[in-house]
């Protein structure tokens, strides 16, 4: 039997018209978007569907957006068949992978997504800070320019992504210092990004306080399917171990490298980008070009797959 791997993709997968159709064809995602509008008190769908993009890119409307497109994806494939028996999430959609694995219900993880990128973007403005994406580096050498720098300002890799492309976040500072060193060291491609803060650095400590008395307010029971988490890699063994990688999300690298090749040596032959964009599907075929990668975020490409 085929092991399938549902992951889950974050920040800078979304884009304007995520969800349309899914919306047009089928009245309970329309309930699903009435839902997710009472808890949010906007209206998702219109910024999901209509944007402006600038609109959509600002945190406290793409985490939401994301979440809830993912969580629509991932309920039409079960009712194609297509179920997962293991489950993963880059960043933001880590929150989309237990809440697919029945850690908490739906609303429930509808309310941490709303409170995480409202604290983000607090701390984002209270510390500023930039990410940028270096490309041609192994992870070693790209830890190694980070150390060196630690003098010119906080930075840190952030997550990563595939054998040679590692994103780091910090300091504007910290940050400007590493993509120079990387430059210098022949990275192929060395680039800033267009984000709002400094996410998954020591910057976002301001958040994880609040975000933690939230997860405690969360009925967080372990999971029926393994959902592997950023921080470890690994499956979350226990409620209370699911609380704490959540918490320290905020502030700790996505181990996403580790998190696909643990995952295939748990034997998943094929994975399933569930949600907006292919992000995850590139970086899954620069870790390990054996398995299979589909990806599902549209009526057309939810066609491809067998009905019952």
């Amino acid at each position: 039997m085929t092991k399938v791997g549902f992951l889950f993709p974050g920040q800078g997968s979304q884009f304007v018209g995520m969800g349309e159709d899914f919306f047009q064809e089928n009245p309970g995602v329309r309930d699903i978007y009435k839902t997710a509008e009472k808890i949010l008190g906007f209206d998702l769908a219109e910024i999901s569907f209509r944007g402006p993009e600038e609109k959509l890119k600002q945190t406290q409307f793409t985490q939401p957006a994301l979440y809830v497109h993912s969580f629509i994806v991932a309920h039409l494939l079960q009712e194609r068949g297509v179920i997962a028996t293991e489950a993963a999430g880059h960043s933001l959609g880590e929150i989309s992978a237990f809440a697919y694995g029945k850690a908490f219900s739906f609303e429930e993880g509808l309310e941490l997504v709303r409170e995480r990128a409202r604290l983000m973007r607090e701390s984002s403005e209270k510390n500023p800070g930039s990410m940028a994406a270096i490309v041609g580096l192994g992870i070693n050498d790209v830890m190694e320019l980070c150390i060196e720098a630690r003098d010119r300002g906080i930075v840190q890799p952030a997550n990563y992504n595939a054998p040679q492309q590692i994103v780091i976040s910090g300091s504007k500072e910290g940050v400007a210092a590493v993509m120079n060193a990387a430059k210098q060291k022949g990275a192929r491609r060395v680039m800033e990004l267009p984000v709002s803060g400094a996410f998954h650095s020591p910057l976002m400590a301001g958040a994880v306080e609040n975000f933690g008395i939230m997860l405690q307010k969360i009925n967080i029971t372990m999971p029926v399917i393994p959902v592997y988490a950023n921080a470890t890699a690994h499956p979350a063994s226990s409620p209370k171990e699911i609380r704490t990688l959540l918490h320290h999300q905020l502030t700790h690298s996505v181990r996403w490298v580790e998190t696909i090749e643990n995952m295939v040596k748990n034997g998943v032959t094929r994975f399933i980008e569930v949600g907006a964009g292919k992000v995850l599907s590139g970086l899954v075929k620069r870790i390990d070009q054996n398995v299979d990668i589909m990806q599902c975020g549209t009526v057309e490409a939810l066609g491809t797959f067998s009905l019952k």
